[in-house]
C-alpha cells in the first residue's frame, strides 16, 4: 500500500524563512534510503534569507527601530526601501555597513551618544532633539533608528517621539520596557518624562498624533 507523505527539505540555516515541500510516494515495504536524486533536489529560495536586526520593530509609518544591523540583516533591510539610517552610537560606522548604505543610496545620520550604565548617566537632550528632527522630516522616510542593542538610546528617541504624538507616560514607559526588558533604566524613563517637546511642535508631523 502506498500513501502520500510530505517531507520538508532541511535547511542549513535554521533561521531561513523559505522552505520547499517535497511530496514523495513511500512504500512501507521498502525501507531502503531515498535515492540520491531525491536528496540532491534543489531547495527553492535557498539564497533568500531575510533576518531582521535585533529588536527590530515598526514605530510608525516609514519609521523603524532596531539594534545595530550586520551583514546578515542586509537582505531584510533592502525590503524596507530605506532612505535614511539614524545611528545613535559614537563609534565609526563599520566599513561593510557603510558600503551597504552607499550601494543602496541610504543616507547615514550619526548622533553619537556614549553607552553608559547607571548611576553614570548623561543623555544629551540637544542630541536627542536633533535626531528627532531627522525622524520628523518625511524626506528621510523610510528611516531606521538604531543603537547597539536597540534598547536604551533608541528607546529614548522613540519615547520622546511618543511624547510628540501625545502618548500618556504609562504607555511610553510600557513600550520602552518591552524592548529594554530586564535592562530597563529608571534614568531613561526620567529623561523621557522631563524631555521638553515644545521646541519641536512647530515641525509638521508626518503622521497622526495618537493618544494612548
Amino acid at each position: 500500500m502506498k500513501v502520500d507523505r510530505k517531507t520538508t527539505a532541511n535547511s542549513e540555516d535554521e533561521t531561513e524563512m523559505c522552505k520547499t515541500i517535497e511530496v514523495a510516494l513511500v512504500d512501507h515495504r521498502d525501507l531502503s534510503p531515498p535515492s540520491s536524486a531525491f536528496l540532491s533536489s534543489p531547495v527553492v529560495g535557498d539564497d533568500l534569507t531575510f533576518i531582521p536586526p535585533l529588536n527590530f520593530a515598526m514605530v510608525d509609518n516609514g519609521i523603524f527601530r532596531s539594534g545595530f544591523p550586520d551583514s546578515a540583516n542586509f537582505s531584510f533591510l533592502q525590503t524596507l526601501g530605506l532612505r535614511s539610517i539614524i545611528c545613535m552610537c559614537p563609534e565609526p560606522y563599520p566599513e561593510q555597513n557603510a558600503d551597504f548604505l552607499k550601494a543602496n543610496g541610504i543616507r547615514l545620520f550619526q548622533f553619537g551618544i556614549e553607552g553608559y550604565k547607571e548611576p553614570f548617566v548623561n543623555i544629551p537632550e540637544d542630541t536627542i532633539r536633533e535626531a528627532l528632527k531627522v525622524v520628523l522630516d518625511v524626506r528621510n522616510h523610510p528611516v531606521l533608528i538604531h543603537c547597539k542593542r536597540g534598547k536604551h538610546r533608541t528607546g529614548c528617541v522613540v519615547g520622546c517621539l511618543r511624547k510628540l504624538q501625545r502618548w500618556c507616560l504609562s504607555s511610553i514607559f510600557d513600550e520602552y520596557q518591552r524592548f529594554a526588558a530586564a535592562k530597563a533604566r529608571v534614568s531613561d524613563q526620567r529623561f523621557m518624562e522631563l524631555f521638553d517637546v515644545s521646541t519641536l511642535k512647530h515641525i509638521p508631523m508626518p503622521f497622526s498624533c495618537l493618544k494612548r
